[in-house]
């Protein structure tokens, strides 16, 4: 690779780094994937070669599970899937995604071995499993998933050992990555990229991992030095220094020693109470109302799982009103709250409402972030487009503007987000000439053109946006 090499990152094992110097945007690297599934819960609503989002889908005729847009997809996948459709059909059933994931894997290394290409820089056996560091809840569960795969494998297949089975398993754990939809907005399936599996944590990265067109690219967030390690966030920086650590030890089984962890940076800053009229809020009452903010961000997710959408607002509004002038625009309780009320209200379409708290959680977000994160750039656009809808095209195209000059790091001039973002740009930036030669004229032909072709229905909240492309369990 002309850009990276392998190297003993000292305290954490192997990692990469940078042979010459970067500069933000620059792409490091591009990996397609080793081997993929769509997830269990999405296997009927996604197309299994693509991962595409359709209405309808073509069914596999063999084992009448696997979905596809058309027969041009269905031909692309099939080298993947025969072997799966024939072990589905003899199984009787479909095994979870963990089981169909390491089944691929495994026909794949059988196949071709090891290194599938010249530009992959390790392979599955040195990658690591954490086995020996799973607590007993997780190795019940292995233990499971290894019976039941034993039980899905074919016996025409190549025989393995229960103690190859159970690497991979463990490699899948703690490495597999989120495969977005064709928009890149929500996770459909995931995947394994043994060269991303070398790119070390930290809370403040120097890189960013995006998958475009079916392959991921780690991509530079600003100047990287000849030398330099290379690292990208397991987790979202918008949690406490003690909780990023806790699920980052939970997850992949270490202890974060970065800086942002060791010094807590920015955590006075998560918690912080608000100051009104240049006198700070008691810290009795800000720990008060942060206490009542968590209760109530739990029964909101509730409310959001049961797709209870007027409940939503009414949690956050009896929420937020709490939070006012008690706790600061950078609490993070306040700005989940905010994020929440405007991605509900811009789904029921009260657009003003919503344009006001994409607005404060935005400002917010810029605070903590770091200033080319592409979570603050997809805030940043959805906002953006919120204001737009409202009517308020200045600040709207002010900031599609900043979330274009975000993303185009983040994500590349080649991505479709950044693709729908350069023309809501154009469109935003000759509504907003419109709008300065005569307001009244813009917004009378605004209401012209709402009443002729109505807005149609946002596309409905989902249960969590792409924070981490690092897979949960």
């Amino acid at each position: 690779m002309e850009n990276v090499e392998v190297f003993d990152s000292p305290g954490k094992g192997r990692g990469l780094r940078a042979i010459k110097e970067l500069w933000a945007g620059d792409v490091l690297f591009a990996e397609p994937c080793f081997s993929s599934v769509v997830f269990d819960s999405l296997a009927a609503n996604v197309c299994h070669c693509c991962f595409r989002r359709q209405p309808k889908l073509q069914r596999c005729g063999q084992c009448r599970f696997a979905q596809y847009c058309d027969r041009t997809c269905q031909r692309a996948a099939w080298e993947e899937h025969k072997q799966e459709c024939a072990a589905i059909k003899s199984y009787g059933k479909v095994p979870n995604e963990n089981i169909r994931l390491a089944a691929r894997i495994m026909w794949r290394l059988d196949k071709e071995g090891g290194v599938v290409s010249e530009m992959q820089l390790t392979t599955m056996e040195d990658l690591e499993d954490h086995i020996s560091d799973m607590p007993e809840d997780d190795l019940k569960e292995l233990k499971v998933d290894i019976h039941n795969f034993l039980d899905f494998w074919p016996r025409t297949s190549k025989q393995h050992t229960v103690e190859r089975i159970s690497h991979i398993m463990g490699v899948i754990n703690c490495n597999g990555f989120m495969v977005s939809d064709q928009k890149g907005l929500q996770a459909v399936g995931v995947g394994l990229f043994p060269n991303l599996c070398l790119v070390n944590h930290d809370c403040w990265p120097n890189c960013t991992v995006i998958l475009n067109n079916g392959k991921i690219e780690l991509r530079a967030l600003g100047k990287i030095s000849e030398g330099e390690e290379l690292t990208v966030a397991y987790v979202d920086f918008l949690n406490l220094s003690e909780d990023r650590k806790r699920m980052l030890k939970q997850q992949y089984f270490f202890d974060c020693t970065c800086e942002h962890c060791t010094n807590k940076i920015k955590d006075d800053l998560k918690m912080a109470g608000a100051e009104v009229e240049g006198v700070k809020v008691p810290e009795d009452k800000v720990k008060e109302v942060t206490e009542y903010s968590k209760e109530m961000l739990q029964n909101m997710e509730k409310a959001r799982l049961d797709g209870n959408y007027n409940e939503v607002v009414k949690i956050c509004r009896e929420c937020v009103k709490k939070q006012e002038n008690v706790l600061a625009d950078t609490h993070i309780y306040q700005l989940r709250m905010w994020s929440t009320l405007s991605e509900v209200l811009s789904y029921l379409q009260f657009f003003e409402e919503a344009a006001d708290f994409a607005h404060k959680m935005v400002d917010g977000y810029m605070k903590l972030y770091h200033p080319n994160n592409a979570q603050l750039g997809m805030a940043t656009m959805r906002a953006g487009v919120t204001h737009w809808q409202a009517g308020l095209i200045e600040v709207g195209h002010g900031m599609i503007c900043k979330a274009y000059a975000i993303l185009m790091v983040t994500h590349g001039p080649t991505h479709p987000i950044v693709k729908d973002l350069e023309a809501m740009r154009m469109q935003t930036e000759m509504e907003l000439r419109m709008f300065k030669q005569n307001e009244y004229v813009y917004h009378s032909m605004r209401e012209a053109a709402l009443k002729n072709q109505p807005m149609k229905m946002m596309a409905e909240p989902v249960e969590e946006g792409i924070k981490s492309l690092f897979r949960k369990k």
